[in-house]
């Protein structure tokens, strides 16, 4: 009976062990997680972007002028919604408009339109540049 007794569990020194071997794991896995969401949402607004500045050449092409806003493109069947920014968490763009030419000016109800989109974000991105300059 002596023998069971003395064989049933894991002693303290076996538990203080694997507790730190499982606190180091764990120390070393949460900032490679966090780096991988960060470099999922950066990866995401590349390709946000890329779609964006596509389809607002797209438009040009088709219309011969810049669509009004991100609006007009989701109006005009060209996207189904506007995105939400995987930085901000908003759809909250920052368009770029175009410069307008002295001959645009003279034209009855001219508005400018949009040539660019950034996020609208000012943290800066993993490299070191803000988000809102990509």
């Amino acid at each position: 009976m002596q023998d069971l007794r003395g064989r049933r569990g894991f002693t303290l020194i076996e538990m203080i062990i694997v507790f730190t071997m499982i606190g180091i794991l764990v120390g070393l896995a949460l900032p490679q997680f966090q780096n991988a969401a960060k470099k999922a949402r950066e990866s995401t607004l590349h390709e946000d972007l890329t779609i964006f500045r596509s389809l607002i050449d797209r438009y040009f092409t088709d219309k011969s002028k810049y669509p009004a806003s991100l609006q007009a493109l989701v109006d005009d069947k060209y996207l189904r919604k506007i995105p939400v920014d995987p930085v901000t968490g908003r759809p909250d763009w920052v368009e770029v408009r175009e410069e307008p030419s002295a001959d645009d000016l003279l034209e009855p109800g001219y508005q400018a339109g949009i040539t660019d989109v950034h996020s609208a974000s000012e943290l800066k991105g993993m490299d070191g540049t803000p988000y809102n300059t990509w």
